[in-house]
């Protein structure tokens, strides 16, 4: 299992310093040995993919991916265009992460419709898939694209889509026609008991091999008795699953209530139970999200500190497969 770190929106650092301060993390995940480094589109801060971008360039191993990107804020031919300077930026490493999001995004916040998510999903693919395959004209007619233009960005890097999967017909998409998914708030039951079988499944039905399954799971480092009190601030920080029908129904597949309830807290020895737990469950990458606590801004960076250096210490351990 490779592991990568997950961030999300840093209030904490001032608007001045947070596009700086995010690529710092990001070279710090590079130098701490992190295979991958996932950025969420979270409403209102920093545009994920363009941080990317910027990224790929003061960075040279890591792997550098969206965690996701809302497909109906942009024409798909945009994103292709989009993506493909983005990879060129990254000289190969970007993975684009892509999902239809939730309705209180969609429609509440951006007044866009919500409608059949999954057939919108796979007419989004196949603009997608003409537009990866090289410089040239592309031709697509679906239901919901009509798109007649050409492309002429790079021909010299693919790029992996993963998509954001939470119910049967989006895991069968994922399977049959992209790299994996990307996952929030499941549980090692719900990831061991229904997504995997059910993409893996379908990947092999199309012929796919290698298919990805990426777990997006909180992780702070602090004695056992805090433990439940850690829990129940993620599940605060974080975003309520009640907040979105999808969460909700993946939920129903595995023994968690809310996002605290997928964390690995405590000690070193309760967090790194839990993380096997996640690789047994049949995540091939997991993305931390580290949660930092603490009652002032000094006692979380501490924390911060603690429980990223301890994933890292880790990493040996995982990618050999012990």
């Amino acid at each position: 299992m490779r592991i990568g770190l997950m961030i999300g929106s840093d209030k904490e650092r001032s608007r001045a310093d947070r596009l700086t301060g995010l690529l710092d993390d990001g070279k710090a995940a590079e130098r701490d040995g992190f295979a991958s480094f996932w950025i969420p589109q979270v409403p209102g801060y920093l545009d994920a993919m363009t941080t990317v971008a910027l990224l790929g360039q003061v960075t040279e191993r890591i792997e550098i991916g969206t965690a996701v990107v809302p497909i109906q804020t942009r024409h798909p031919l945009i994103m292709a265009q989009q993506a493909l300077t983005t990879q060129v930026a990254c000289s190969g490493r970007f993975t684009l992460g892509l999902g239809p999001s939730h309705h209180w995004i969609i429609t509440d916040q951006l007044g866009l419709p919500y409608d059949k998510p999954a057939l919108l999903v796979r007419d989004y693919l196949d603009v997608l898939a003409a537009a990866f395959g090289g410089p040239g004209p592309i031709a697509v007619d679906n239901n919901n694209f009509r798109v007649h233009s050409p492309v002429d960005v790079t021909e010299d890097y693919d790029i992996p889509v993963l998509i954001a999967a939470l119910g049967p017909a989006m895991l069968r998409i994922a399977g049959e026609r992209t790299g994996g998914t990307i996952l929030w708030m499941a549980d090692e039951r719900a990831i061991g008991d229904y997504v995997v079988p059910r993409i893996t499944g379908a990947a092999k039905a199309a012929g796919r091999i290698g298919t990805r399954v990426v777990a997006g799971v909180p992780v702070a480092l602090c004695s056992n008795s805090e433990s439940d009190k850690a829990r129940e601030y993620a599940s605060e920080v974080l975003g309520h699953a009640d907040f979105s029908p999808n969460y909700v129904r993946l939920l129903e597949h595995g023994d968690a209530a809310d996002v605290g309830d997928t964390m690995a807290a405590g000690d070193e020895s309760t967090v790194l139970a839990r993380l096997r737990g996640y690789r047994d469950a049949g995540v091939t990458d997991l993305a931390v999200r580290v949660v930092p606590l603490g009652d002032d801004a000094k006692a979380r960076s501490e924390s911060r500190r603690r429980t990223q250096e301890f994933v890292a210490s880790l990493l040996p351990e995982f990618a050999s497969g012990a």
